[in-house]
């Protein structure tokens, strides 16, 4: 078994902190380039409650330029390296084998790939080697970033995210990751409009069902500000800021579903929601627990039959 980050007592998934230490993020890109003060976010984040600080040096932003390899590298792993010294857990944000093998010596614990695999082949490799938790997330665009921006068709999105991210599973065992090493991300807003999304959302259950831990990652997104878009003849969303209580709100439907995690960059209301949602679930305060901010062993999302967790009990792993 390949050890997961688990919440803290009595809470009922785990909270990813988002540091972009990026110049042209969509939400606060520029604002931690400076690793100096990306280091101290991702303090403030972890003492906050968040139990992994998601570290990230590219953005996926629609209409993003890619980044250096090397550029990016070196933009993360200082970072991941301080908070490590710091006792801080930490995941790396990237599609790129070479950056996540950095990151790895420099002490992360979990490589979240935006691209499940499909933008760099050699990336299965460092993952199985290192024997570390991976994060698939679902993007068609993944193999060609120069089609960021654009939906995809789908016919069934839930039926088709469930059957790609299926296939992207398969690759991983076959190619010698351990199935507890696997976490899934359905990958909201990545060639995905809003209906996509919020399909996606209310079908969650069934992709929990699938057997593997699922990570949601919402925070912020442009799906949320449309929706609650200023009732004027422009509808103009709501800027990235003022998206927090709906992320919020999505964290929590979330863990009350069963997801493993949630990415968030405010952690604080993203905590606050889950409080009511877990107090609410077990009729009362108690036993709320108290945070040490120990790493904890692995923790595991919800248990199904389907095709995913019948190649994980083939592979002896339950």
């Amino acid at each position: 078994m390949i050890p997961l980050i688990t919440p803290r007592a009595g809470r009922s998934c785990v909270v990813m902190g988002v540091v972009n230490v990026t110049s042209d993020s969509f939400s606060d890109g520029g604002r931690y380039l400076d690793p100096v003060l990306a280091v101290e976010h991702g303090i403030r984040l972890y003492r906050a409650g968040a139990d992994i600080i998601d570290v990230g040096g590219e953005s996926t932003r629609p209409g993003a330029v890619r980044v250096d390899p090397a550029a990016e590298a070196a933009r993360v792993t200082p970072v991941i390296r301080e908070l490590h010294a710091a006792g801080v857990p930490t995941s790396v944000d990237t599609m790129r084998a070479s950056v996540a093998a950095a990151a790895i010596e420099a002490g992360v614990s979990v490589v979240n790939d935006v691209s499940g695999g499909r933008a760099d082949a050699d990336m299965v490799r460092v993952v199985a080697d290192a024997r570390i938790p991976w994060i698939l997330m679902h993007w068609r665009a993944a193999a060609d970033y120069r089609h960021l921006g654009p939906a995809d068709h789908y016919d069934d999105v839930v039926a088709e995210v469930i059957e790609e991210l299926s296939a992207q599973v398969d690759l991983a065992l076959a190619a010698g990751v351990h199935p507890s090493a696997l976490v899934l991300d359905p990958g909201l807003g990545f060639a995905k409009n809003a209906e996509h999304n919020w399909t996606l959302l209310h079908a969650l259950p069934s992709l929990i069902e699938q057997g593997l831990p699922v990570l949601v990652g919402a925070s912020r997104k442009r799906f949320l500000g449309s929706l609650l878009a200023e009732p004027d003849a422009a509808a103009t969303p709501r800027p990235a800021d003022g998206r927090e209580v709906a992320t919020a709100t999505v964290s929590a439907l979330a863990a009350w579903h069963g997801a493993w995690g949630v990415r968030v960059h405010d952690v604080r209301s993203t905590l606050d929601a889950l409080a009511v949602t877990d107090a609410w679930r077990r009729g009362g305060t108690e036993p709320a627990g108290e945070w040490t901010g120990d790493r904890a062993p692995a923790g595991t999302g919800g248990r199904g039959t389907s095709a995913i967790d019948a190649d994980r009990r083939r592979q002896g792993v339950r």
